[in-house]
């Protein structure tokens, strides 16, 4: 069973994405939205026959989910409710909750809604050879194989080897400083944690009643609890909430035993800021990106978007333009990291 994370604000690109239409809603990087793209690779048919996806959201989401489903002729899905946002720990206790009350041993695959996945077919293949290790019970990460000392990345140590592709888990290590980066990319064992799972339902919660037995009360508790109807699911607010807020690495990743990563290259990119976004956009023969209403003139390396308004830009460079009637962002791309700043702050006001 496919389970799609579709939780977050997106603020590093306010103000296109915002609380009530994250990023994942948005065509970023082809014609469909991000959350479409996902629905596509978890498309029947396929090299892997995937059953019916999970939605987890935000009660403020409902209808771009609803949206999408529609536009991808998904009539199936089971979407779960959230009143609270409380991490990714929480939210997957619910959904192998969800899958264990269908049948136990089935296989989950994690992804999150806001990713670009160039190579859906890698990923694929990348299920079948971890099927077994993930039957046998380990809890399986889909790593990204680096291609640069990113930064701005968690990444993956791999151990010994335990199928074709498929390694137990060494280390988990916290986003490194450049110097530490390059010795990763040049040690040829650590890949990108990309926030993507596959493990059997009961293997899952087996893990959280080990090492994360409060997540595990809180989630039973708030699905006993939940209202559902029409394939959806709202879950019991006052149950969620006592879940703590930890994400599945703290949670279960880092401490149990039987983690295991299988490093692909995918073409994976989770689009976290606008210049990651300039990165993968078509340019002009300036190196120039517009979408949208615009007019360049003598401009080189900028990135411009605009719903409506008409926007022009004269004599400038590398400069980040983003006009939409929720807030308008100009700034250089080397403050692309700062968006965030902006976010908070009209957060606060509003």
């Amino acid at each position: 069973m496919p389970v799609i994370l579709s939780g977050g604000a997106g603020s590093r690109l306010w103000p296109l994405s915002t609380q009530t239409r994250p990023k994942q809603f948005h065509a970023l990087a082809g014609d469909s939205t991000m959350f479409g793209q996902t629905l596509q690779r978890v498309a029947a048919g396929q090299a892997v026959r995937f059953g019916a996806p999970l939605i987890i959201c935000g009660l403020n989401h409902l209808g771009p989910v609803t949206e999408e489903l529609a536009r991808e002729n998904v009539i199936d899905a089971t979407i779960v409710l959230e009143p609270k946002p409380r991490n990714t720990a929480p939210a997957l206790a619910v959904a192998a909750l969800v899958q264990a009350e269908r049948d136990p041993e089935a296989l989950m695959l994690v992804l999150p809604a806001d990713h670009v996945i160039a190579y859906p077919d890698r990923l694929h293949q990348a299920c079948l050879d971890a099927c077994a290790a993930a039957i046998e019970g380990r809890i399986v990460t889909f790593a990204v194989t680096p291609t640069s000392p990113e930064t701005g990345y968690g990444y993956i140590k791999s151990g010994k080897a335990l199928a074709e592709g498929v390694f137990a888990v060494e280390a988990f290590r916290e986003k490194p400083d450049l110097a530490t980066a390059e010795a990763y990319l040049a040690d040829g064992h650590y890949a990108w944690n990309a926030g993507i799972f596959f493990f059997k339902a009961s293997a899952f919660l087996a893990e959280l009643s080990i090492h994360a037995p409060d997540v595990l009360i809180a989630a039973r508790e708030a699905l006993a609890q939940s209202y559902r109807e029409s394939g959806r699911i709202y879950l019991d607010e006052a149950a969620f909430v006592k879940a703590p807020s930890i994400s599945v690495d703290y949670a279960v990743m880092e401490p149990t035993d039987c983690a295991a990563v299988a490093p692909v290259d995918m073409g994976w990119n989770d689009v976290g800021s606008f210049l990651t976004l300039w990165d993968l956009a078509e340019k002009d023969q300036a190196a120039n990106v517009a979408q949208g209403p615009i007019a360049l003139f003598d401009a080189q390396g900028c990135l411009v978007r605009s719903e409506e308004v008409p926007v022009a830009l004269i004599g400038v460079e590398n400069i980040v333009v983003i006009a939409t009637a929720q807030g308008i962002l100009v700034m250089h791309k080397d403050r692309a990291q700062d968006v965030r700043l902006a976010a908070d702050a009209f957060k606060t006001k509003n």
